[in-house]
């Protein structure tokens, strides 16, 4: 469903997130209402990763990716339909860059997408930072618009299907009755904890931040209604200081 481009050639989700292993850990830190709308595209390659690595996850185990929403400051509008669940998987952190990296290390994050902002000299709590240079293997900046200046590669969505969760996230859909999947399985949108989720999170964005959120990945959406994002690789330290 997707096509990605880098340094001007066609790529592919290797390019991106090479050598992908069984016990990665993708972490999304969010720091604007609804900002990780901006990083969709990569977050879902990182899932398909996740997925493709050990395909029994998809079958076998039915397990949700590990896959971590790290909101600073305040809550900015659940990810959850990204499948950021259990709700254990989106945190919502004060807004002291030493706490929003020490649950990247609580977390084991392995890839890591920040805000692309000015960095900034923070001062980590002691051996918090090694743990994470130790760990991290990529990090990318990201925008919430989607499109980044200068950018080292992009994300394509050629499915309409690639636009369904941002869509969710814009406008949760609050599950009412119970169900299941074809499968007997249920499914996380029936969950009374998700839909309790997704109330409580509801209050973190206001009407116009939703709206302008809206507005943002209209102005990126082609004829077809899909979405090209860009992005930009940095190096592990420099993304420390963007948190």
């Amino acid at each position: 469903m997707f096509d990605v481009e880098i340094g001007g050639r066609k790529g592919s989700i290797a390019d991106v997130f090479p050598n992908w292993h069984a016990h990665d850990r993708f972490g999304l830190v969010i720091d604007s209402p609804l900002g990780g709308i901006g990083a969709t595209h990569l977050l879902q390659i990182a899932i398909t990763s996740f997925y493709d690595v050990k395909p029994s996850r998809r079958a076998e185990r039915k397990i949700y990716p590990e896959i971590y929403a790290l909101h600073s400051g305040k809550g900015n509008g659940t990810h959850a339909p990204f499948d950021f669940w259990p709700q254990r998987r989106e945190k919502i952190l004060p807004g002291d860059q030493r706490t929003v990296l020490d649950a990247i290390n609580d977390c084991g994050i392995t890839r890591l997408a920040v805000p692309d902002r000015l960095p900034q000299d923070i001062k980590h709590r002691p051996k918090e930072e090694d743990a994470a240079l130790d760990r991290i293997v990529t990090a990318v900046a990201y925008s919430p618009s989607g499109r980044v200046g200068k950018p080292d590669f992009t994300i394509t969505g050629n499915d309409k299907r690639t636009e369904h969760n941002p869509g969710r996230v814009l406008r949760p859909l609050i599950p009412r009755e119970p169900a299941l999947q074809a499968s007997g399985m249920p499914v996380k949108e029936v969950d009374p904890t998700y839909r309790n989720w997704l109330l409580e999170r509801e209050a973190d964005v206001s009407e116009m931040e939703r709206v302008a959120a809206e507005a943002r990945r209209a102005a990126i959406r082609n004829e077809q209604g899909l979405v090209t994002e860009s992005y930009r690789f940095i190096s592990v330290i420099d993304a420390l200081r963007r948190l």
